[in-house]
């Protein structure tokens, strides 16, 4: 745009304003922790929704930056703003809006889509937006997490309905979040032995964040390598918690993102504080480590799990701080291991149990031993790694009883509930099979599906593509001493 063309648009967004765009008293008052939204910043946002056809003034040419926005108002900007026209299969029929109304087809749009909603054929268009209504909405449109629009939503004025100022400012926001193969890395951070930061100037496609198309583009030098996917941070516009193998203090790194150099940074060979190994099974154990110490796992703050954690979800700034306070995080587990020695043996190296670092409301990821060892009763174990320093390094191994299997029954031809005879209160499934025998000797493994527990039961799928055959009752046992020598029946009906 040349500089003709830039004025002249300042001038038009500044008369669709109106003369009170500059002062927006209303929005300079100061919310309990953070400032609202500025003039500056609505006058931003309303000049891009302009140019992209988001935004359109009213007849006395001004943008009601100040008016509460209506239903079908926002129909139109969320429309445009995520390119929903046209995307829904078949048109609504509303009991309140003409086929011919101006927003009727930005209305069948949204309510196909499942957007929003109109309940019993009532769109009610000029009913006033609330801001759990749009929190909604946005998160739906987006595909992205409540607590990341709410996050970006803070600085409202009002905590029940939007004006049309903030909400060109939420949605301003929110294009810049919507994803795009094209999306290039404009900043890198090591923020600990096994963690970056990597921001970009627009998130990353759902192909794109898969670990298999991931280690294709991430590639590192000096052997660093990623060791699983990348994790968009809750809050943030295109930033991502990034694990990799082990740092080296001091040590320059490049990254090339997609075979482009995307930018160097320098080792940080700092080690996640951690409190102290503890015994779970006789053949592995778990590291803890606190929230309230300042450590976090990164389940807590990541997008794709914000709606699975609920309350205990929240959001670190992009100095990883909230209310003050500074966290470590602890990203991906997945690879990991860890060295423990007997007192007086021989070191043995201990893998991470896969989906163990952060379960029923706690941080300890799960080690296990070899296949076959155990854990020596009345002997002192010491703990070491190179990603983690705990406070106290040392247990001492004691006899744990096995889980014991109460019952078993099929949920379908490839999969079987198995049940405990008490809750185990933590992930102690992960990792473990069990073996189903027929009457007539066919037998069956099937292996524990990572996060599926219930209290007691979890859920185990039939692995080499094996089937459970009706009218079939087989003995199920646990393969290894994971669960004793307990046996259950199931009957397939």
């Amino acid at each position: 745009m040349n500089t003709h063309s830039k004025k002249a648009a300042a001038l038009v967004v500044a008369t669709l304003l109106g003369t009170q765009a500059l002062s927006f008293p209303a929005l300079h008052v100061q919310a309990a922790t953070t400032a609202s939204v500025t003039a500056q910043e609505i006058q931003e946002a309303i000049g891009v929704l302009s140019r992209l056809g988001v935004l359109e003034g009213y007849k006395n040419q001004s943008m009601g930056v100040h008016n509460q926005i209506n239903r079908a108002e926002l129909a139109k900007m969320v429309a445009k703003t995520f390119h929903l026209e046209n995307q829904a299969t078949s048109r609504i029929s509303f009991t309140d809006v003409a086929p011919n109304a101006w927003y009727y087809k930005y209305a069948s749009d949204l309510v196909g889509l499942g957007i929003m909603q109109a309940d019993n054929g009532q769109f009610n268009p000029h009913a006033t937006v609330t801001n759990a209504e749009l929190v909604q909405i946005v998160s739906k449109a987006l595909k992205r997490d409540v607590k990341t629009v709410n996050y970006w939503m803070e600085r409202f004025t009002s905590k029940q309905a939007p004006t049309r100022g903030e909400v060109a400012y939420l949605l301003n926001t929110a294009q810049k979040a919507i994803p795009s193969e094209k999306a290039n890395v404009i900043d890198i951070k090591a923020l600990n032995a096994i963690t970056l930061i990597v921001t970009f100037d627009a998130p990353l496609t759902s192909a794109n964040e898969a670990f298999a198309k991931a280690k294709e583009d991430f590639a590192f030098t000096e052997g660093l390598t990623l060791t699983n996917m990348p994790r968009l941070k809750t809050g943030s516009i295109a930033t991502y918690i990034v694990p990799t193998s082990e740092q080296k203090a001091g040590t320059s790194y490049s990254l090339t993102y997609k075979g482009k150099h995307a930018g160097t940074f320098v080792g940080n060979a700092t080690k996640l504080s951690m409190t102290q190994p503890s015994q779970v099974t006789n053949d592995t154990f778990e590291i803890a480590s606190l929230k309230s110490e300042g450590v976090v796992d990164y389940g807590y703050i990541i997008s794709a799990y914000s709606a699975g954690r609920g309350d205990n979800a929240f959001v670190l700034d992009n100095n990883n701080q909230t209310d003050g306070k500074t966290y470590q995080v602890i990203s991906s587990m997945q690879g990991r291991q860890v060295t423990i020695t007997p007192e007086g043996g021989q070191p043995i190296i201990a893998k991470y149990v896969p989906f163990t670092q952060s379960t029923d409301g706690k941080q300890e990821p799960k080690f296990r031993l070899p296949d076959g060892q155990t854990l020596t009763p009345g002997v002192t174990y010491t703990v070491s790694s190179d990603w983690a320093q705990m406070a106290t390094p040392t247990f001492v191994a004691k006899n744990i009883a096995p889980l014991e299997l109460a019952a078993a029954g099929a949920i379908n031809e490839t999969s079987i509930s198995v049940t405990l005879a008490s809750d185990p209160g933590d992930e102690l499934f992960s990792g473990r099979s069990v073996e189903l025998t027929a009457e007539n000797g066919e037998k069956l493994t099937a292996t524990y599906k990572y996060s599926s527990r219930k209290g007691a039961v979890g859920i185990f799928d039939i692995q080499q593509n094996g089937t459970l055959t009706k009218g079939t009752t087989y003995s199920v046992r646990p393969v290894g001493d994971w669960a004793g020598d307990s046996v259950v029946q199931l009957t397939v009906k």
